[in-house]
């Protein structure tokens, strides 16, 4: 028997085959708790940040792997492969899951099984079905795990264009109302996807089937739609569109996660405790913060093929006539790139603090002596208004912070 393994049931980690669970020599073994964890055959678990707390059950159903993640109370991962990813109180992944750095799952957020997740944030009761590709997005919505955002099975977040950028991180919800928990539910039926970048609304249900490529800003609103046309037309490899609502929805989402990092500085924070350790809270704030920095990077990357696209535009217009408004813009932002990088990475420096009196104001009417959740959904509405508010201001601050050419936004 590996003597890491003979040292963490003695303090009463259940390993009822140890001959086939691998500590690496990187962990801390003090991080994993010995109070209910359960690490079935076929365990392997590596990193010098991972933490494993009370009650956590690691592959009821199927081996895990576990690399420089943080398992929170009560969160089962049942089967599959998790590196540096996050899960807080009662979050759950079913066998086969495929969660890559950047992820978050909130309190009892979870998935069913095959599931692949990366760069995704899910705010508490988010629930995933089956068979699921859900890379590059965050989605709150709901306010118990009966009354919860749903994605359907086989469902997909298209993240890769055939320009071969991923600047299509998708928002369905926000921050500023998401973490109040007293939104609507968001669905997104089973066998459809969303063609990132995307905004959608609390409230917004796509139905079946449905393969949806816009933002609707409009709360409640059904969506619903066949296959596409089919069609055969000529395409100029790497020539964009409308590049100003992929630079809008990029930095849109961008803010919302500098207000999440606040949320979780100001507010998350004041919760730090036995159920919710300073390793869980740190852990969740990589994510972010890693979250931040993918978003400015992808961006960029973006922003750097616009001036070939407008050279390819410009290619097909007669010499004589002026430079189409497209290829104008186009080389507008490919010039703005660098001022645009520059801005997002003083602001991830720097912190965004947005309307500090409305923030306090609302802080000062928090008591952090229950639970997080039940905190949170106990809020007076005044109270969740004043919240949303202050993280609102966050969002407004971001967008106007970042030097775009004119008519940018």
């Amino acid at each position: 028997m590996d003597t890491r393994c003979q040292q963490l049931m003695e303090k009463g980690v259940q390993i009822p085959v140890p001959e086939s669970v691998w500590i690496s020599p990187d962990v801390d073994l003090n991080r994993i708790s010995g109070n209910g964890v359960i690490l079935h055959p076929g365990c392997r678990i590596s990193g010098e940040d991972t933490l494993i707390h009370d009650h956590a059950v690691l592959g009821r159903e199927a081996p895990v792997t576990l690399e420089n993640g943080q398992v929170g109370p009560g969160v089962a991962l049942n089967g599959g492969f998790f590196s540096h990813a996050t899960f807080l109180a009662g979050a759950s992944m079913g066998s086969g899951a495929h969660v890559r750095e950047g992820c978050l799952l909130e309190e009892q957020a979870s998935g069913a099984h095959t599931v692949g997740l990366k760069q995704t944030i899910l705010a508490p009761f988010v629930t995933l079905g089956s068979l699921i590709n859900f890379c590059d997005c965050y989605m709150a919505g709901g306010t118990d795990r009966k009354n919860h955002s749903e994605v359907g099975s086989s469902y997909i977040h298209f993240n890769y264009t055939p320009n071969q950028d991923k600047a299509t991180a998708s928002l369905i919800g926000d921050v500023p109302r998401g973490v109040m928990l007293n939104q609507p539910p968001v669905f997104l039926g089973g066998q459809g996807g969303l063609v990132g970048p995307v905004r959608l609304a609390y409230g917004t249900v796509i139905a079946a089937g449905t393969l949806w490529r816009k933002d609707e800003t409009r709360p409640h609103r059904l969506i619903f739609g066949g296959a596409v046309k089919a069609g055969n037309v000529a395409r100029g490899p790497g020539v964009y569109g409308n590049v100003n609502r992929i630079v809008q929805c990029n930095l849109v989402y961008i803010a919302n996660l500098l207000a999440l990092r606040a949320w979780y500085r100001q507010v998350r924070s004041r919760f730090i405790r036995a159920d919710y350790p300073e390793g869980l809270h740190e852990g969740a704030l990589t994510r972010i913060e890693g979250g931040v920095r993918e978003r400015i990077r992808r961006l960029v990357e973006c922003m750097g093929r616009f001036e070939t696209s407008a050279r390819q535009i410009m290619a097909l217009q007669p010499e004589e006539r002026p430079v189409p408004k497209t290829a104008q813009r186009q080389l507008a932002l490919f010039a703005a790139k660098d001022a645009v990088e520059e801005d997002l990475n003083f602001l991830l420096s720097e912190g965004v603090e947005g309307n500090l009196a409305v923030r306090d104001a609302f802080l000062d009417k928090l008591d952090p002596s229950g639970g997080y959740i039940e905190t949170i959904t106990g809020l007076p509405a005044s109270v969740s208004a004043q919240g949303t508010h202050w993280l609102d201001s966050i969002v407004s601050d971001v967008l106007a912070r970042v030097r775009l050419p004119d008519d940018g936004r």
